[in-house]
This record gives C-alpha cells, sequence and structure tokens, in this order.
C-alpha cells in the first residue's frame, strides 16, 4: 500500500493474491487528483474518542459557541463537532482543524433482543395505494408489526430519483442518499388532497394494470403523483411548520432543491446540463436560484411532506444506506469535488461473479473527504436516522476499503482503496448515539481479518444468514442481526418450491442450480423439515429455529411472511427480469387474514 492508500493487491475468496495492474494503481492516482505528489495534504481534520487525550494544546470553540483553551492530555471535551485552533509553545495558532470527539461506540442496549419485518416498500401494495408500496401502507405494516410484538422495519433504501423520466427501479442506485423519493407519498394524506378534481382518476392511470399484473410502473405513477402534488403546491398558502422544517434542514435542502429545479430543466443528469450550471457554487447557479424560488421551493415541500409521512409511522424504521449513488444525480452534483472521476465502486472476481463487479458508483476520495471536514459523510449519515430506529449499512467493509473500478476496463482490473475507518466509525458512533438508533453492518462475502472485531468494539451489529452460515441459530453472536434470506437471495418458498429457479427460465436465465439444492440442503438442516414437506410448516419451523439465536435483532422478510415465492432482486440482471418491481401477492392491508403471518409472527417472540 502507497500513501495514498492504494492496495498492492488482495486475496480472493480462496485466499489466492492477486497483484495490482501498474495501469489501475496509475489511474486511480489520476482519479485522486494527486498531481503528482507522494503524500497527502495533512487533514484540517481529527477525529478523537472521549476519553482519548488531546494531542495538542488549542483554543477550541465548541458546538455550542463556547470557546476555551483546553490543554493537551485534556479529555474533558464533549462530544461534538467543534473547532480548534491548535496553540504553538509561543501561544499563538498555527492551524485550524475540525475537532470531533466521538463516543467509544454506537448505540446499544445490552440485553436487546427485538425483532422486526425486512419490507421493500415499494411492493406492500394496498387498495388505498396508487399501483406502488406508499409511505400509508408503511404506516399500516409499522402498526400491523407493533400489533403482533415486534419492534422495527427494515426498510429497502427510501432515495430520491431525478424528479423527471424515466424513474430508475433500483433503491440501490438512487440520485441522493440524503433525501427521499416522492414516488411513495400517499397523496391522500396530504391536506388539501380531497379537494383535487380527478383525483381518483390519477390513481386509477398510476396503478395502469398493475392489479393484474403485480408490475409496477414508475413511470405512470411519477406522472399521475407529479402533477398531483404541484396542484397541491399551487394551492398551499404557506405553513410555519413548513418554514421551520426548510431553515432547519437548511443548505443541505436548498442545495438538493435547487439541484430538482434544474433537472426539471435540464434533465436529470448534470453531465448533461449546460457548463454554468454543472457546479452548485456557480453564479449562474445562484441566479437560477433566486429566479426560480418557487420551483426550488415545490421540491422543498415536497421533501416536508415526505418527511411527515415517515414520521407518522412511529419510531420503528431502520432504514438502508446503499453503497453509493448515481453520479449523475444530485449527490453526485453537489459532491462532485470529493468524487473519484473516471472511478466506480465493485467486487473483485469470484465464482459466483468470475468476471468481477462494477456496480458503476462513484467513490469518494478519501483525503478529500478528509479535506472537506467528513461533511458528505456526516451529511449522509445524519439523514439515514432521521426518525429512525436504526440504521443497515449496505457493504460496511465500505468504511475500510472499497475495490475501484477504472470505467472502460471492467472489475478485472480493479483495486483495493483504503479509508480512514476509525475516523468514520467515529462519526457514525457519534451520529447514533444523538439519534438513539442500532447499526447493523452488511458484512456478508469476503471480509479481512480484523474488519468484524473491529466493528463489535464499535457495537455496529453482523449481519447472519441462515443460508449463508454453517453453524445453527444457536451459535450465532449475540451482535449481530440474524435472518434467514436478504432481498438478493431466493426466498423461502422460491426455493423450497422450485419456483425461483422456474421462474429464471421463464426470463431466458439458466440459473445457479448447484447453488439452489445447496440452499435447499441448508433450509432443511435448519428446519428439520424433510424435502417435499409442507412450504407453511417449512417457513414456520425455520423462524423457531432463528428465534433460538441469541442475536439481538431477528428479521423477518415479508416475502417469507406471507409465504411469496417471488425475489426482489435477482444481482447481475437488469433486462432480463423486472427487478426492484414486483408488488406483492398479499396486500399489506390484508395481512390480518393471513395466518401465516401471525405464525411466524408468534414464532419470533423471545422472552
Amino acid at each position: 500500500m502507497n500513501y495514498w492508500g492504494i492496495d498492492d493487491g488482495y486475496h480472493d475468496i480462496k485466499g489466492q493474491w492477486h497483484g495490482a495492474d501498474p495501469e489501475t494503481h496509475a489511474a486511480i492516482l489520476a482519479a485522486m487528483g494527486t498531481g503528482g505528489e507522494t503524500f497527502p495534504p495533512d487533514p484540517p481534520v481529527r477525529v478523537i474518542r472521549q476519553g482519548i487525550p488531546l494531542p495538542f494544546t488549542a483554543e477550541v470553540t465548541a458546538e455550542d459557541g463556547r470557546t476555551a483553551v483546553v490543554a493537551r492530555g485534556s479529555t474533558a471535551l464533549p462530544l461534538g463537532y467543534h473547532t480548534a485552533r491548535v496553540l504553538g509553545a509561543n501561544g499563538k495558532a498555527e492551524r485550524e482543524l475540525r475537532l470531533i470527539i466521538a463516543p467509544s461506540a454506537c448505540h446499544y442496549r445490552e440485553g436487546l433482543r427485538a425483532w422486526g419485518i425486512a419490507a421493500q416498500v415499494y411492493s406492500l401494495r394496498s387498495t388505498g395505494s396508487w399501483g406502488i408500496g406508499d409511505l400509508a401502507d408503511l404506516r399500516t405494516l409499522a402498526q400491523w408489526t407493533k400489533q403482533h410484538g415486534g419492534d422495527y422495519l427494515l426498510l429497502s433504501p427510501l432515495g430520491a430519483n431525478a424528479p423527471c423520466l424515466p424513474q430508475e427501479p433500483s433503491p440501490y442506485y438512487a440520485s441522493s442518499r440524503l433525501f427521499k423519493n416522492l414516488l411513495y407519498l400517499r397523496i391522500e394524506a396530504i391536506p388539501g388532497a380531497s379537494e383535487l378534481e380527478g383525483l381518483q382518476d390519477a390513481m386509477a392511470f398510476a396503478r395502469g394494470d398493475s392489479e393484474a399484473s403485480r408490475l409496477i410502473d414508475r413511470d405512470r405513477v411519477f406522472t399521475s403523483k407529479r402533477n398531483a402534488l404541484e396542484r397541491l403546491f399551487e394551492a398551499f398558502a404557506g405553513d410555519p411548520e413548513f418554514d421551520a422544517y426548510r431553515q432547519g434542514a437548511g443548505a443541505t435542502l436548498e442545495r438538493y432543491a435547487i439541484g430538482c429545479a434544474l433537472a426539471d430543466r435540464h434533465g436529470q443528469s448534470w453531465y448533461d446540463w449546460p457548463a454554468e450550471f454543472r457546479h452548485p457554487d456557480a453564479p449562474a447557479v445562484r441566479e437560477f436560484a433566486a429566479s426560480e424560488r418557487s420551483a426550488v421551493a415545490f421540491h422543498a415541500w415536497v421533501q416536508w411532506r415526505i418527511d411527515q409521512q415517515l414520521a407518522a409511522s412511529g419510531r420503528m424504521l431502520m432504514h438502508d444506506l446503499p453503497v453509493g449513488f448515481n453520479s449523475g444525480g444530485a449527490d453526485g452534483w453537489f459532491f462532485q469535488d470529493v468524487l473519484a472521476k473516471g472511478m466506480s465502486v465493485g467486487a473483485p472476481p469470484d465464482e459466483l461473479a468470475p468476471g468481477g463487479q462494477d456496480w458503476g458508483l462513484p467513490p469518494f476520495v478519501p483525503y478529500k473527504l478528509q479535506a472537506a471536514g467528513y461533511e458528505p459523510f456526516i451529511q449522509t449519515i445524519r439523514q439515514s436516522l432521521r426518525h429512525a430506529w436504526g440504521l443497515r449499512i449496505d457493504h460496511v467493509m465500505g468504511l475500510f476499503r472499497l475495490f475501484w473500478c477504472p470505467q472502460g476496463r471492467g472489475a478485472r482490473y480493479g483495486a483495493y482503496v483504503r479509508y480512514p475507518a476509525e475516523d468514520l466509525l467515529g462519526i457514525l458512533a457519534l451520529e447514533s448515539q444523538r439519534a438513539g438508533a442500532i447499526v447493523v453492518g452488511e458484512d456478508l462475502g469476503t471480509v479481512e481479518a480484523g474488519v468484524r472485531e473491529t466493528l463489535a468494539r464499535n457495537r455496529v451489529l453482523s449481519y447472519k444468514l441462515a443460508v449463508f452460515e454453517d453453524q445453527r441459530p444457536e451459535r450465532y453472536p449475540e451482535l449481530a442481526m440474524a435472518a434467514l434470506t436478504t432481498h438478493d437471495l431466493a426466498t423461502i418458498a422460491g426455493v423450497w418450491t422450485g419456483q425461483d429457479e422456474a421462474d429464471q427460465r421463464a426470463h431466458g436465465l439458466e440459473p445457479y442450480s448447484a447453488g439452489a439444492e445447496e440452499m435447499r440442503t441448508k433450509l432443511s438442516r435448519v428446519s428439520g423439515q424433510e424435502p417435499g414437506s409442507d412450504t407453511d410448516e417449512v417457513i414456520l419451523a425455520l423462524h423457531q429455529a432463528l428465534a433460538r439465536a441469541p442475536s439481538a435483532l431477528l428479521c423477518a422478510t415479508y416475502e417469507d411472511l406471507t409465504g411469496s415465492t417471488d425475489r426482489p432482486n435477482l444481482p447481475g440482471t437488469t433486462r432480463e427480469r423486472p427487478n426492484w418491481s414486483i408488488l406483492q401477492k398479499t396486500p399489506v392491508d390484508a395481512l390480518d387474514e393471513s395466518p401465516l403471518a401471525s405464525a411466524v409472527a408468534a414464532r419470533l417472540q423471545r422472552s
């Protein structure tokens, strides 16, 4: 590894060493913008855990505005984001730092025993939704879960798409991780909606043939909801709560709203905008915001309405933080100065993906992230924890290192780049403690030695899937979320009945049959059920076995709760099948009529 954090190579899942390609190494240095320098610049930020002695004497302006000289070796600084002017021997300030004092670990309660349901929000259809699951459906599921003794809902990411067509189906490739998708709004829950003419016609158009096909047409839904929202905003006379929300969200919301208004005018990718608008700090952007105040206010108002409806679900939501975002979207626009140009994040080759994986997501440049005082990371974590019971971090290993792929060369020629994990974990701990929210790290796949131990010290829970584990649930660790499957795998009913393989063949795909058979064998062993046993009995037996895990959190998927054979996503496919677009067979407002759902909930109860 060099001073810029580029690894010399990596060990694959079989332990074989792969050296980094020299061309890749040079391309990464160029993408970082190192300018040929040997060493990165000294970062203008320090993250120190509470109780660790301050390594310098400094005049510190605390987050609350109070200023005092703090001597080297002091441990008395409060948690938070402070400004430190480091003093030399002569008592004069030598440099200024952002000083972040972080707790030792994330929020966690010893002896925690909780269970919840993982749900793809878009799939939660009901009699009142517009062809896509929405936040009213989420509230219904939250109430059902609470009534049956559950504690939380693990949600698919709710990140915002660009406010124009076409709409992106994948929740892991959003325009923004900071703000939410207007498709999830329940229009009728917005004040004044009952007075809109043609509301039922708009709902009918949005639904299209989704009731019969069970497929979401996001473009139809977007067209209907956007039209209704614009009419509601036209009639909006103002509200002090909206003013307070907008003021509290500050520059982050305003910048996002301006970007949305620009996307309305010039298209969803900022790369295609006129040159004068391609940077958020450009004079032309300020002039545009001043001349298009109503358009900017509309997008801020939409986020306020989403925020209100999210809050109505109660504090039961565990949000899912994707690895990244669409580089041409909102986050890519206003974080462009800290992103590596010409690089995307992925994974090295393995048995399931011999060519490796390129996820098309732009990585942050580590030293530029530090130069920004970690502000992009702080904003992302803080927004993800709003109204949250917890947070699941997808590919949590990315806090330690990410596999950078030079665009155009493929993942075979990627290399790992290191990140300041201790700093990022400290910030995560600070935001988690302030929000009172549990943190789970999705640590599936190849994980470096020591990473899980470091996460455990920081009270970031591991993620245990029965279909991947060789040990029985009774032997899972306490600091973990225990589940059977996840959104990227076949459902229990799908694999047990063979329907998942049949569905893949129906879409012209050749299923990985050996993996399906291995999964069936694993489910049979965990459940104690013989092959050919009744599917509902297998589902119940598996959740009964899961409940024997000592892990702090248990999680059942909505698909398994209802015996669905439809998996949300088949990794590696984009055009072959409708990923992220299948509505549930069992509507969320019909869960009370499902004996299987109630029985699964009963199995997950623990004393």
